[in-house]
């Protein structure tokens, strides 16, 4: 009877323990569904590339090479440079739209957009470079081809930036496959100054110090037609160079990235376009993100508008700029992996008041002390460093917003594309508005078109808008981001909360399909 009685035990606790061992297998897999390879990560990161490349080129080089290598006044080019970014601002909510009601393909609902829009993206950019032989429309050249640029890669930037809430459902693996995608994006930054910066760099016969006072005569000093056809070979060669980048960066991503199926979409109705903006702008925390990030990061836009020009006839440091731009970028860089380690211990919110202005001090330094080559570098090492967390925290705190928003309305989908392109939207439609300002700044200051130096009223103008009012936005911003109400514990209860919600839908379908395959 013992033996009997013991036989009967041990089967019953091997009855309990089989649906334990069950249930703790399937958390493992579901784990394991969730968690990134490194190089999945890698290649997922090599899609920001582009974007960033082509974004730091033309912020840097876009005006100077408007009013100093295709000749024209600052009027025209301070309106090429507000309509291209304005038009760009209202494409991305438009791709963004388009994006959320596009139908998945077995290659996912993204992955189509980046590729099908990559060779137009890369075609128009290069004609931005090329000064045409004509006079008489070369505006409405640049203008058209700076337009149409924009579309295409908002057509690649906004399904990638959504692409993020597809990779996996894990917020850890989310931030740190962001982690990546912002190391290789601030890579890209730091490539493409190299690129344009060395190809173009010293294809000047400008004397290197230009911070002589002006005078009636200096206008005279200019580049001969032979330099002036060299540094257009130059700015050509470049872009070429960056367009054979752009097409392998959108191959990696292809080849190596699978977008996970969505679950529950064809269980809701798609979104109209009111209906998104509607939901998108109601949700308090996005608004509050937005807003806040969109006074920060019209201050570096602002300073990466104007910095080559105030480095070049301000500072008069013309051969050493593409330099200084480099290390700015190169120290932003090697900063990154310590941000994700910040934010990872900290919290988003404490690594943003203290990475944004930190820049703070060394954008006073940099107008303050007489012009000094020394200086310009030390400065620029330190602004690096608050460069790469102006780039990380925003990408890395708006799937936060996103999951908060899932948690709230968990019966609407595909409404992923709409937070990244809205943000988009305001971010490049103030950019535009701020270099159109500030291009028309320096007509008014009286900027001479091809000049080796220019009036003391232009250095003045360069200083003001690299210094003091980047710091009234940081600041402005910064104080917007302290009402942000997603802290680490909220954010953490969020990630629960669609993780149970996530194995719950899982569950359903797989129950479903097994009562399908039994029928």
């Amino acid at each position: 009877m013992a033996r009997g009685e013991g036989a009967e035990q041990y089967a019953a606790t091997l009855l309990s323990v089989k649906p334990l061992n069950a249930e703790i297998k399937t958390v493992k897999l579901k784990t394991q569904r969730n968690r990134l390879s490194v190089f999945s990560k890698v290649c997922y990161a090599f899609g920001g590339a582009p974007y960033q490349i082509t974004g730091t080129v033309l912020g840097f080089f876009l005006q100077i090479y408007l009013l100093d290598v295709a000749q024209l006044d600052p009027f025209y080019a301070s309106i090429i440079l507000f309509v291209g970014r304005a038009w760009d601002a209202i494409t991305d909510p438009t791709v963004g739209f388009l994006v959320s009601r596009s139908r998945s393909t077995r290659f996912g609902r993204m992955m189509p957009w980046i590729i099908f829009s990559t060779p137009f993206a890369v075609l128009t950019y290069l004609l931005i470079w090329y000064v045409p032989p004509f006079e008489e429309g070369k505006v409405i050249w640049y203008l058209v081809f700076y337009c149409l640029f924009q579309s295409m890669q908002t057509c690649f930037h906004v399904p990638y930036s959504a692409l993020t809430m597809f990779i996996s459902r894990d917020q850890k693996e989310r931030d740190s496959a962001t982690a990546y995608r912002m190391m290789v994006e601030v890579l890209g930054t730091v490539l493409g100054t190299a690129i344009q910066g060395q190809i173009v760099g010293g294809n000047s016969n400008c004397p290197t110090e230009s911070d002589a006072p002006y005078s009636t005569n200096s206008s005279s000093v200019n580049t001969t037609i032979a330099s002036l056809d060299q540094t257009k070979q130059a700015y050509l060669v470049a872009s070429g160079v960056i367009c054979i980048i752009y097409v392998l960066c959108a191959a990696i991503l292809f080849l190596g990235v699978k977008e996970q199926k969505e679950t529950g979409r064809d269980k809701s109705e798609p979104l109209t376009f009111a209906q998104g903006l509607r939901l998108v702008m109601c949700h308090g925390p996005y608004v509050k993100l937005v807003i806040g990030f969109l006074f920060t990061s019209l201050a570096f836009m602002l300073l990466e508008g104007n910095f080559a020009l105030f480095i070049t006839y301000a500072l008069g440091h013309r051969k050493d700029f593409q330099n200084i731009l480099l290390v700015i970028m190169l120290s932003g860089s090697l900063t990154i992996p310590w941000w994700q380690w910040f934010l990872t211990r900290f919290g988003k919110k404490k690594a943003a008041y203290f990475g944004i202005s930190w820049a703070v001090p060394f954008m006073i330094l940099i107008v303050s002390v007489k012009s000094n080559l020394i200086v310009s570098y030390l400065v620029s090492v330190a602004a690096g460093v608050s460069v790469a967390a102006a780039f990380l925290l925003p990408w890395s705190m708006l799937p936060d917003v996103v999951d908060d928003f899932k948690v709230q309305n968990p019966d609407i989908r595909g409404h992923e594309a709409l937070f990244y392109s809205f943000y988009v939207f305001f971010i490049k439609f103030a950019s535009g508005v701020s270099l159109g300002i500030s291009t028309l700044s320096l007509k008014f200051a009286g900027y001479v078109t091809g000049g080796c130096s220019q009036p003391e009223a232009v250095s003045v103008t360069l200083k003001v808008l690299v210094s003091p009012v980047p710091v009234v936005l940081i600041a402005v911003g910064l104080l917007i981001l302290k009402t942000y109400p997603i802290d680490e514990e909220r954010r953490q209860g969020n990630r629960k909360l669609l993780q149970a919600m996530f194995d719950s839908e899982t569950d359903s379908e797989s129950e479903t399909s097994d009562r399908g395959s039994s029928v």
